[in-house]
This record gives structure tokens, sequence and C-alpha cells, in this order.
């Protein structure tokens, strides 16, 4: 049923003087919006390399993270831009569906190494987990997140190009997005739980000298990470409960196939926290 309703809206012909329901997206990608994104994803993206390498100790570990999550941005954002001036090129469409569905997945992994570096300067002994374990644990739920959305992508993308159900694959990605949702909700509540306690004095452990001695000291730096890092994974829950309805809704609903959520509640959220972790970048711990 939900091929033949994708098949008919490909084969509809247009009314006069409009083609967008007959592209896979059920709009035509607006030229300008998307040249406006690539725009604002390659600045942050090249602030963050720069921010992460132009002096010592250089932050390896925002390439393979943050900026991974930037390119892979500018890559669908063009492949929209492609989309609106060849708006049933199926290749562009596929493109966009797979860079975007997969890029938040590489800045919350940004976001979970800076909790754990926030941890080791603040004191583990208001962790419920060390910072070690943190990384174990979320960097491993992210890279899980990141294979189930792939395969999906995959899977959708496949039965796209030979003219079957898509749901299939779509369900699959759904799943993916669900788990990484899951994800970020732990690793909000566990990053609110030790910032409290560090900000009320009361760690897990009873505060001998010796962990008194461990606790850091709140700097302008420090409180202006955690500000960034919650505002980033404010940005990131936004987009991850926009695309969880979108999925739910359907390939031909009406939440995937309006742009202008797409635009607000997908684009808007990630390049706004990697905007936010600009300007709170994690050097400053």
């Amino acid at each position: 049923m939900q091929a033949r309703a994708i098949d008919e809206v490909l084969a509809t012909p247009p009314p006069t003087g409009h083609r967008a329901h007959r592209s896979p997206y059920g709009y035509t990608p607006t030229e300008w919006i998307c040249i406006l994104y690539i725009a604002l994803f390659s600045t942050t993206t090249v602030l963050h390399l720069i921010q992460a390498l132009y002096k010592r100790p250089r932050l390896y570990w925002v390439l393979p993270t943050i900026m991974t999550c930037g390119i892979c941005e500018i890559i669908g954002w063009g492949a929209r831009l492609w989309s609106s001036r060849s708006v049933l090129n199926i290749n562009a469409f596929l493109m966009q569906i797979t860079t975007t569905i997969i890029a938040p997945t590489f800045l919350t992994a940004g976001l979970y190494t800076i909790l754990g570096d926030m941890i080791r300067t603040l004191g583990s002994q208001y962790s419920r987990i060390t910072p070690k374990a943190y990384l174990i644990t979320f960097i491993t739920a992210d890279v899980i997140a990141l294979v189930i959305q792939a395969i999906g992508g995959a899977k959708a993308s496949f039965a796209f190009q030979n003219g079957r159900d898509p749901n299939p694959g779509g369900h699959i990605m759904l799943g993916g997005i669900i788990f990484q949702l899951v994800g970020i909700l732990l690793y909000s509540a566990l990053a609110t739980e030790f910032l409290l306690r560090f900000h009320l004095q009361k760690p897990l452990q009873k505060m001998n000298k010796n962990v008194l001695e461990g606790r850091g000291i709140v700097g302008k730096g420090v409180s202006l990470v955690a500000i960034g890092m919650a505002i980033a994974t404010l940005f990131v829950l936004i987009r991850s409960v926009y695309r969880t309805i979108e999925l739910i809704n359907g390939w031909t609903g009406r939440i995937i196939t309006t742009e202008k959520y797409f635009n607000i509640l997908d684009g808007a959220p990630i390049v706004l926290a990697m905007i936010a972790l600009n300007i709170a970048h994690p050097r400053l711990l």
C-alpha cells in the first residue's frame, strides 16, 4: 500500500505551474535555504577545525565527532541544493536522507566526550560513573545507533531505487533514532545529576581529605562550557524528537512532506548546537 502511494506521488502529473508534489520529498527544496545552511554549516565546521588544532593541546577528538557531523550536514544540504535544481533526481534525494539522518550521531559523541572531560576537571566523586565508563558506554551506544540508522538508510535507499516499499528501511532507521534518543536522555539525566551534585557539594562518596582536594574549581570557562553543552544537548533532543515523529508518520505523511518542518526542526537545531559549541568550546575546560 505504501509503495503504491509513493508510486502515485511520483507518477501523478502536476497541476499547471506546480511540480513540487511529484518530487520524492513531496515538495521542491528551496534553493536559498539550502545555500544558507551550506554556508552556516561550512562556517561552524571550519571554526571547529581551527579551534581544535590551532594550539596545544590539540583536541583531535573533535575531528571524528563534531567536525564529521558538520561535513555530513554540508553534504546533505548540498544534495538538497542539487534537488532544488533537479527535484526528480533520486540520487540527490537518497544522499540527503543518509547524511542528514546520521550526522547528529557524531555530534552526540562529541557531547559525551565533553562531559567526560568536565568530570575529570570538576571531580569524579560527583559522578555516578567514571569518565572512562561514560565514554565506553555512550560512545558504544552511539556506534550502535549509527549502524542501525545506516542499515535502515541503505535498505530504504535500495527500495526507493527499485520502486519498492521503503517503509521497512524507514522502520529500521526509526529504531536507530529512538535508540539514540534514549541514550541522549540517559546522558542528560546523568550530566544534570553530576552538575547539581557539584553545585550543591553533595558527592556520591564520603568527602574525606583526599576527595576535598579532588574538587575542581569552577572558572568562567568551565561554566560557559557547561551552558554550551546543555544548549547543544537540548537542540539535539529537539531534532531527535522531530525525526522520531517524522518517521512514525511515514514516508508520505504530512510531516516528512512539509519542508518548513525539516528546515526548522532538523537543520536549525543542529547548526545552532554546533555554533553553541563554537562559543563554549571544550578548549575552555
